[in-house]
């Protein structure tokens, strides 16, 4: 039978589901526009490109580690209470380990990785119909090391904050010390150098102009601007903040007393940057029962 294009889009509709899963479903039913609804719906599609506009900011940060390969990810649902579930965090779990063996460094590539039930976004749309929400791998970065290199990893709140450092020299507990401290401290860079120009531009004309503001003349509102900065730094600079279990040194100083230096970091706060549900779990009962 020849599947047209008023066919496709009145299943896309009556479903939801993107424009090639509705012409594959109706292929497969030779036409039949209830059939092909009932495959979408067996395929769980269907029921997750209805969930496709709902927020998904809660869920689960992990890392994975395999020799000198790490991986850290992000995978978001709709409650706390879902990100709680075995199943989900199975999930995670399969997702994580299933991007670790691959070769993919972007979100498309992670998508179509393998997982013991197809690619990762098969998996994640069948997840979505048993789980019951609106699942999404939201990002995930791959970092390698060398062998004199060491990972240090760190997950707080039971995967709600995830951090992985690397350093070079010292030691596991070290590089797993710095780790915590990412996870505590919230840097927002490794180092100074890596803060973007515009950034620290910005940065310098704020600052400047708050020193005029308390009426200091130009030229001591410029030193004061260098003290300030170096303040600044100190807070959104991993290496260059008070190390918190001895406040008397920075990181870069800690670990350097080891024999090391820190060379990468990677923290994921769940749902940092996201629009989150107002709604609360009353409300969230009762939507499901209407």
């Amino acid at each position: 039978m020849n599947i047209t294009a008023k066919m496709v889009n009145d299943l896309r509709g009556m479903t939801g589901a993107g424009m090639m899963d509705c012409k594959k479903a109706l292929v497969e039913t030779n036409g039949d526009m209830n059939a092909a609804v009932d495959y979408l719906r067996e395929k769980g599609i269907a029921k997750a490109a209805k969930k496709a506009d709902r927020i998904a900011a809660e869920g689960l940060a992990n890392i994975f580690i395999d020799g000198n390969k790490a991986v850290v990810v992000e995978v978001n649902c709709e409650t706390d209470f879902v990100s709680k579930n075995e199943n989900f965090m199975a999930l995670v779990k399969e997702i994580g380990e299933s991007l670790l063996k691959s070769n993919a460094t972007t979100l498309e590539e992670g998508l179509k990785a393998q997982t013991s039930e197809g690619t990762v976004e098969e998996l994640i749309v069948s997840k979505t119909a048993t789980i019951g929400e609106k699942l999404s791998l939201r990002r995930f970065e791959v970092i390698t090391k060398e062998d004199g290199e060491f990972f240090g990893s760190y997950l707080h709140m039971g995967g709600r904050i995830a951090s992985l450092t690397v350093v070079k020299g010292a030691n596991e507990d070290v590089a797993r010390d710095v780790a915590m401290q990412a996870a505590a401290m919230k840097p927002e860079y490794l180092n100074e150098e890596s803060v973007p120009a515009e950034r620290v531009e910005k940065e310098k004309q704020v600052l400047k102009e708050q020193a005029m503001q308390e009426g200091k003349p130009a030229d001591i509102a410029e030193k004061m601007v260098v003290g300030r900065l170096k303040k600044f730094f100190k807070e959104i600079c991993l290496v260059d903040q008070a190390f918190i279990k001895d406040g008397d040194i920075d990181v870069k100083t800690y670990v350097k007393n080891n024999g090391g230096e820190v060379t990468r970091m990677v923290r994921y706060e769940v749902g940092e940057g996201m629009e989150h549900r107002s709604d609360n779990f009353a409300d969230e009962v009762m939507s499901q029962l209407q």
